[in-house]
């Protein structure tokens, strides 16, 4: 389904899961190449931008969170950017359509749209995406920060699904936005000049952002390594700990079981017609006990 909304003498058709009709529109309109045409209908396309004498052809990837705010998801926008149009192609609604309807309405309030050349809006389209793409990766920034929080309590299945869910995002985040870092950085270089002048600052503008983002993800990334470890690293020595306390009773425990199987014989031994043999032999193996402990404190290991 295609929408157009003009602005002067430019042009931006929004394409929400466009079809064959839609494909036959870019094709025949503006005769764009058929790699191009054939990239639209696919999903799932690595982030590039192609170089044409009369127009670009952009693919671009971004993080989203899915419909229950847990695991990010990738979102891609193909754009058609061209000296007086832009052509902005989306498979669901999102950052892309939500500008369009902003600018729609606005222009249906006959309100100043301060959008005068492709690359202008090109630039405004952008910086809503990295804007949302910031948000979202302060989101994961607060995801980190509460597993800090939650690292020294006892909720340790709860902690391992958090660390293991952020771990996961980071992850697709750093897959997303790594192929497109020197995507962005032919922008401030003039390998994709555009058709505007004066918009090298802009262009700027938006490798900052972007560099802020992978910045970010770079951080993100060494925190839930050193979280994850720290959490490890204190599961082992609580494992550790148990295991000491378990083999301590049973190094106390194995003479007297030793003494009780040996008496539990049907055999003559020492004391066995003693009417008071119970309790010497009980208070035998108390003493044997505590002679135990008092020697395991001497040496710390309790």
């Amino acid at each position: 389904m295609m929408d157009t909304l003009k602005m002067g003498r430019l042009k931006w058709h929004h394409i929400l899961n466009p079809d064959e009709e839609d494909f036959s529109f870019l094709r025949d309109k503006y005769h764009f190449h058929p790699l191009d045409i054939e990239d639209c209908r696919s999903m799932n396309q690595r982030p590039k931008i192609d170089i044409y004498d009369d127009y670009y052809f952009l693919i671009l990837h971004f993080p989203n969170f899915d419909r229950q705010n847990i695991f990010i998801k990738t979102k891609e926008i193909k754009v058609f950017w061209g000296e007086d149009y832009l052509i902005s192609l989306e498979k669901s609604p999102w950052i892309t359509g939500q500008l369009f309807s902003e600018y729609k309405e606005r222009d249906d309030n006959d309100e100043d749209l301060d959008v005068g050349t492709s690359d202008a809006l090109l630039y405004r389209m952008l910086e809503r995406l990295m804007r949302e793409a910031i948000y979202l990766l302060r989101k994961v920034g607060l995801d980190l920060e509460l597993i800090n929080r939650e690292l020294f309590g006892n909720k340790q299945v709860k902690i391992i699904e958090r660390i293991s869910v952020t771990r996961k995002n980071i992850i697709l985040i750093n897959t997303i936005f790594k192929p497109q870092l020197r995507l962005f950085h032919k922008f401030e270089t003039g390998q994709v000049s555009g058709f505007a002048d004066n918009m090298e600052d802009y262009w700027g503008n938006i490798l900052d952002y972007y560099q802020k983002m992978w910045d970010m993800t770079e951080d993100y990334e060494d925190l839930i390594e050193g979280l994850s470890k720290t959490f490890d690293s204190m599961q082992t020595n609580k494992t550790n700990e148990i295991v000491k306390i378990l083999t301590l009773i049973s190094s106390i425990i194995l003479p007297l079981t030793f003494i009780t199987s040996l008496y539990g014989m049907n055999v003559m031994l020492p004391l066995a017609e003693n009417t008071t043999a119970f309790w010497l032999l009980l208070i035998g193996m108390v003493s044997i006990s505590v002679l135990m402990i008092i020697y395991f404190k001497r040496k710390r290991w309790m």
